[in-house]
């Protein structure tokens, strides 16, 4: 009682606390850049109908129970369930009515009323109370998806929630026996959904460990034999084309000790920066290990949604994402309401799910750069990554230790007036600063001294190499950042909006293409501006009665809270350098990265009320994640602007350190991918 009465007094003090809010004035999409395209969150013209699938005798769901439109059997997985304590093993199945051997297959279906064939689409939860049904929360997308078309299907897994441990391989065997009962439904002549299945388009969408999952059961629909145990044999062999994982988990599941690999399928990742549970971008790992080859049409990127935590893309979750004790504790102030992180979520999920499996061009650029989904997305931080089959790595780090080497075979690197050059493994900002197995470049410089010409990082390649990339006018630069910091903060509306309340733009730039440019920022007085400012100063109120020093950013002035600009030649500005292509014959063309996007600083996360909260269990890591965002330059738009520049003949990329007097950047991923879409 004691303890309980402490708890909720320190949760009633803390609500005082700031905001971790990063106003995204500088950084936020443009409503005026949207593709040629509709609204993907938008209902489409179907009408949804659903239905229940199951054992039939399922002893805690009743849905599954009397409800089922289509009986299924039962799956023995006890090759896949081990580890457990034998106690709560015979706990849980007591609960449940069954054991391994026995596990139901059972799904809540939307699906349009239509002749069809339509894709299909299964969504699988993660780990949660096994008590509290997670199939449910995905009602949101069942009904959107249906009515655009698609069939989806919520699987429930929720016997597999709870106290087990090592068991997503079973996830993903899970989503396999799935499929084998759908096949069953779509050639049943006493089916509903008879001849409504395209068995040829089919995606597989996960959350948590079910965002794990989806990989997983994506390399078992193509393996023989169970790497755990070969004498398991597999034979799926679906057309799974698409993955989609929210917010997963990486490493639970790993094949002869090794991250799962993926070669050839389309794989899109979401993760909110204030995720409390996997509290680090932890689906980057499997974003590095999917592989695209040409000539295909596969594509893979990944979005980190600033203000977006774990458990609010499934509705039963809610904003709780370490359970009831340690959720009292949580900053739910800096999130997104549930709404909009679902918001951003039908967007990103209905427009992949369009672009791979209905080949909807026109919405590839939301991949590209987000701020073209600007009019359809809620106000924050969207920091992307995003490859695809036609991506021609000049330098992406990965392939040995020596600094001047290329990724493809000829490519040289070379630095001058550099402060900092080195090469090193991206890290998760906590769970012990594991490895993103990632490699990028840091370069940094300092301020030069009199007429020293401007520190620079580049790469080169000769004639021969230039036969192999094949460039023309078609194509476009793209390479990642992510801006650095000793001592990276919060940043405010101070920090993103000038004072003039838009963004300089050189006229000799004008040609860019408008969703390349830096958006306008929104003023600094809007609603969320003077919110932040109040609440700052608010904040600095409590921490001198506190003495604990504002978490919020105590590093910036009681100024800067309430909203004056900074000085373009702060050392809090966002840092720019110039971006320069060079021919074989000297013509040389270029663009600040400022004119593309700003660039970012690492975003410091505040997920817990108190500091000191935050820093125990945090795990000793940092209070950020190294998530570098992609950047665009096309060759044709340099064309255009540069008489006597001709992109076949580019030998050089060249960044030029010449518009901040110091500062350091990551790098990676740098080369030429084809445009297939406006």
């Amino acid at each position: 009682m004691r303890r309980s009465g402490l708890l909720f007094a320190l949760a009633l003090t803390a609500c005082h606390s700031p905001n971790l809010l990063v106003d995204p004035a500088g950084f936020a999409p443009s409503p005026t850049a949207a593709p040629n395209a509709t609204d993907p969150s938008r209902p489409g013209a179907f009408t949804v109908r659903r239905l229940y699938y199951g054992s039939g005798i399922d002893k805690r769901r009743r849905e599954y129970r009397d409800s089922v439109t289509l009986r299924t059997g039962v799956v023995n997985a006890t090759p896949f369930i081990r580890g457990a304590d034998p106690k709560l093993l015979k706990e849980r199945w007591a609960y449940w009515g069954f054991d391994a051997k026995r596990l139901p297959v059972n799904g809540r279906v939307w699906y349009p009323d239509g002749p069809g064939p339509f894709p299909l689409v299964l969504i699988v939860h993660g780990n949660h109370n096994m008590r509290q049904f997670s199939d449910p929360g995905y009602a949101y997308l069942g009904e959107l998806l249906a009515s655009r078309g698609y069939i989806l299907a919520s699987v429930d897994e929720n016997f597999l929630n709870g106290n087990l441990r090592t068991e997503n391989d079973a996830r993903g065997w899970m989503l396999l026996q799935h499929l084998v009962a759908w096949r069953r439904f779509n050639a049943d002549s006493a089916s509903p959904l008879r001849g409504k299945v395209d068995l040829s388009r089919i995606a597989l969408m996960g959350h948590s460990r079910g965002g794990e999952a989806v990989a997983v059961a994506a390399a078992f629909n193509r393996l023989p034999r169970y790497p755990d145990d070969a004498r398991v044999t597999f034979d799926f062999g679906f057309d799974i084309r698409t993955l989609v994982a929210i917010a997963p988990v990486d490493g639970q599941y790993r094949p002869a000790d090794q991250g799962t690999p993926l070669t050839d399928i389309n794989y899109l990742v979401l993760h909110g920066a204030h995720d409390s549970d996997v509290s680090t971008f932890m689906g980057q790992r499997q974003y590095q290990r999917v592989r695209l080859t040409p000539p295909g049409s596969w594509r893979k990127s990944a979005i980190y949604i600033y203000r977006a935590n774990h458990g609010q893309f499934n509705t039963v979750w809610g904003s709780s994402d370490v359970g009831p004790e340690r959720g009292l504790f949580l900053n739910k102030r800096s999130l997104l309401t549930g709404d909009e992180q679902r918001q951003a979520g039908k967007v990103f999920i209905s427009a992949f799910l369009d672009l791979t499996l209905r080949n909807a061009t026109a919405l590839e650029p939301v991949f590209r750069d987000a701020r073209r989904a600007g009019a359809w997305l809620p106000r924050t931080i969207y920091l992307t990554r995003y490859e695809d089959a036609s991506t021609r790595r000049l330098a992406g780090f990965e392939e040995d230790v020596d600094v001047t080497s290329g990724t493809m075979a000829g490519v040289r690197i070379d630095g001058s007036g550099l402060s900092a050059w080195r090469e090193l493994a991206l890290t998760m900002r906590a769970r012990g600063l594991q490895s993103y197995e990632n490699h990028a470049v840091r370069v940094g410089w300092a301020p030069r001294r009199g007429a020293a010409p401007a520190p620079r990082y580049e790469l080169r390649w000769p004639d021969a190499v230039a036969g192999q990339l094949a460039l023309d006018s078609r194509m476009t630069l793209v390479f990642e950042a992510e801006g650095e910091s000793d001592k990276p903060r919060a940043l405010s509306v101070a920090d993103t909006a000038p004072a003039t309340g838009a963004m300089p733009r050189a006229s000799r730039f004008d040609w860019l293409p408008s969703w390349i440019r830096r958006s306008p920022a929104d003023s600094a007085k809007s609603d969320l501006a003077k919110s932040d400012s109040a609440k700052a100063d608010s904040a600095k109120a409590d921490s001198s009665k506190s003495g604990s020093g504002n978490a919020a950013g105590a590093d910036s002035g009681s100024k800067s809270r309430r909203g004056k600009a900074r000085a373009p030649g702060d050392s809090a500005a966002a840092l720019d350098f110039h971006v320069e292509l060079e021919t074989s014959d000297g013509v040389k063309a270029s663009v600040t990265l400022a004119e593309l996007s700003p660039l970012p600083p690492p975003l410091k996360i505040r997920l817990y009320k108190w500091a000191r909260i935050e820093k125990r269990w945090r795990d000793g890591g940092r209070d950020y994640d190294q998530v570098l965002t992609r950047y665009a330059v096309p060759l044709d738009a340099l064309e255009r602007a540069t008489p006597g520049f001709d992109a076949s003949k580019i030998r050089v990329v060249r960044f030029v350190f010449d518009r901040s007097p110091a500062g350091s950047v990551l790098l990676d991923g740098i080369g030429f991918e084809r445009m297939t879409s406006p």
